[in-house]
């Protein structure tokens, strides 16, 4: 079945009920159904910006907003408001977009990375990243949730900005404000799975299905009855952000959970489209996958899928174990799914190979996991690496980051590995001047029960990993919230100025030898000590020095000029020597 074309404003597909009325600013509108189960609004009605509306469903009495909506300006479960995107007056008509191979990724939260946290208060902030020297800002999902904060991933109105960070015109604004600064957005994105308060959609048609089931119920229809114009929906989605709102590249979330039968997958289908848009437009259009199955067929591109058809045609995806590697090398943490992470070695393959675990035993799985391919065919640049994110800072039980634990030399070691290996390196809002505020989980479900539920399953989560249940906050305290929101005024003094000046001095060498962002795994060298904590990793005339260890070390590495050290008592000569918990950079 091919899907309609793309609706006017007031239609809404919606096979399941057997009537569909429009409530427009307080008059009510008989729709004529079509045989594909769309609902048609009678011609000539106004769509001045601003007017109110929603559709009564059967004989209910109470509207529902449209799953199409632009803007919620009372939340998730009152009347939609008409938004009209082409009155915005851009000024980025000369943004020609940014690659994403030797760049460097910021990812933040708008609704922490500012005391505000608000979309034009994160403008404010934007030349310190411009200074700081990064190419993308990430930005955590914004579309319309119940409540006042949370992380964005229990979105339910997904064509929709929250007025929580100041609603659609607003994140025009920063669009706008970005691409001035000559920054690149990526906008991270949900299609795996709906909120669980505010969802109306499977009132209207089947959006869900439990043929594929998952960890947050339901799936998302992708294969299934009347999955053509769900994954029209998913699509337009995509179009919304890249084309309508001048995003430059989307982040899909865990696409592990996107389950798709269909001849071509729902992630093919939205990469071509992207390729259209890009095409025509004359902007690099990105997508990034966020995928637990360490599978490059991802990030293959379409042509060189075969016979085997096993090629995706994303642009990247994330490598979470790069941060499992450095994290267990740094912290000596292998508790849970750090265990197998816990010989230098492991971080060393995971710098040829952009992953540890490819078709090896998982121990936390209690399976094998990964695909056996060689990963060294493929761009390094095609897998995205941190050494924090909000995943591995908010999902441990305090939320607490690298800067809580680790010395002023660790935290300069997790800055070189991440800025100097042969990846898209990504930082986390805060990392690059070690910020003393944790970064929790926190939500704001006004359902006394939901947010209950919500508290105790966060503490459930917790027993692999063997952390302490009792010291995890109560993601419903809105303490828990502001804990997480940046300080500012703690960015030039102490430790804090020492980290930003080594982030800054990394990000501009970084750009400056393009050995560094040489995407060739196969030329990458790495030699390591298990017993002496030492690891060194050579990317043309350059080596990258490391000592994890609590001892002092002399490498015969002879080298001539040191392009960065994280301790003055690291000096260049016949031998390196690297004090305990230091890194140097050498040619």
């Amino acid at each position: 079945m091919t899907p309609t074309p793309k609706p006017r404003l007031y239609d809404v597909w919606a096979p399941l009920p057997d009537r569909v009325r429009l409530v427009l600013d307080g008059r009510v509108h008989d729709l004529s159904r079509d045989d594909a189960g769309w609902w048609r609004a009678p011609s000539g009605l106004p769509t001045t910006p601003g007017l109110r509306y929603g559709f009564l469903l059967d004989d209910a009495e109470k509207p529902v907003p449209d799953p199409r909506s632009l803007r919620q300006p009372e939340g998730v479960h009152e009347l939609s408001e008409v938004f009209d995107p082409s009155a915005f007056d851009w000024t980025d008509g000369a943004w020609r977009g940014r690659p994403l191979a030797g760049r460097v990724v910021y990812e933040l939260h708008i609704g922490t990375f500012t005391p505000e946290g608000t979309l034009d208060s994160a403008i404010a902030r934007l030349d310190h990243l411009v200074d700081l020297g990064v190419d993308f800002v990430e930005v955590l999902p914004v579309n319309s949730f119940n409540g006042t904060h949370n992380w964005g991933y229990d979105g339910v109105g997904w064509f929709a900005v929250t007025e929580n960070y100041g609603g659609p015109a607003a994140y025009q604004r920063f669009v706008d404000a970005c691409h001035e600064r000559g920054l690149a957005v990526v906008q991270d994105v949900v299609y795996n799975h709906l909120g669980p308060s505010g969802n109306y959609l499977p009132l209207f048609g089947p959006y869900l299905s439990d043929k594929h089931a998952n960890t947050w119920g339901s799936n998302v229809n992708l294969d299934d009855v009347g999955s053509a114009e769900v994954r029209a929906y998913i699509s337009d989605n995509t179009q919304l952000w890249l084309d309508t709102f001048h995003v430059d590249a989307l982040r899909l979330d865990a696409v592990h959970a996107l389950v798709d039968d269909s001849p071509v997958h729902l992630l093919e289908e939205l990469a071509i489209r992207a390729d259209r848009l890009e095409a025509a437009v004359g902007v690099p259009k990105t997508l990034i996958a966020e995928s637990d199955k360490n599978d490059a067929s991802l990030v293959t591109p379409r042509e060189a899928a075969g016979r085997s058809g096993s090629a995706f045609g994303l642009d990247a995806q994330w490598s979470d174990d790069f941060h499992h590697a450095v994290h267990v090398a740094l912290t000596g943490e292998t508790t849970g799914y750090y265990a197998d992470f816990a010989h230098l070695g492991a971080l060393a393959k995971v710098l040829r190979r952009g992953f540890f675990h490819d078709g090896t035993w998982s121990s936390f799985r209690e399976a094998y996991h990964g695909r056996p391919v060689d990963t060294r065919r493929m761009p390094g640049w095609r897998l995205v690496v941190a050494n924090q994110n909000h995943d591995q800072i908010g999902n441990r039980a305090v939320g607490d980051r690298l800067a809580a634990t680790l010395d002023d030399g660790q935290l300069q070691i997790a800055a070189a590995l991440t800025l100097a290996a042969p990846f898209t390196p990504m930082l986390f809002m805060g990392e690059e001047w070690a910020a003393s505020t944790p970064w929790q989980f926190f939500t704001s479900h006004p359902e006394h029960d939901l947010g209950e539920a919500t508290a105790k399953g966060r503490i459930a989560e917790f027993a692999k990993m063997g952390w302490d249940e009792s010291v995890v906050p109560d993601p419903q305290d809105p303490e828990t919230f502001t804990r997480s929101k940046l300080d500012w005024s703690e960015l030039e003094s102490g430790r804090h100025a020492l980290l930003l000046d080594a982030y800054r001095r990394l990000v501009a060498l970084r750009r400056a030898e393009p050995e560094l962002t040489d995407p060739s795994l196969d030329d990458v060298e790495v030699d390591y000590s298990e017993g002496d904590r030492w690891l060194t990793i050579r990317r043309g005339t350059i080596t990258i020095a490391v000592n994890v260890g609590p001892s002092a070390v002399t490498l015969d590495l002879s080298s001539t000029t040191v392009l960065f050290e994280s301790d003055s008592a690291i000096g260049a000569g016949d031998t390196l020597t690297l004090p305990s918990h230091s890194v140097a950079i050498v040619r």
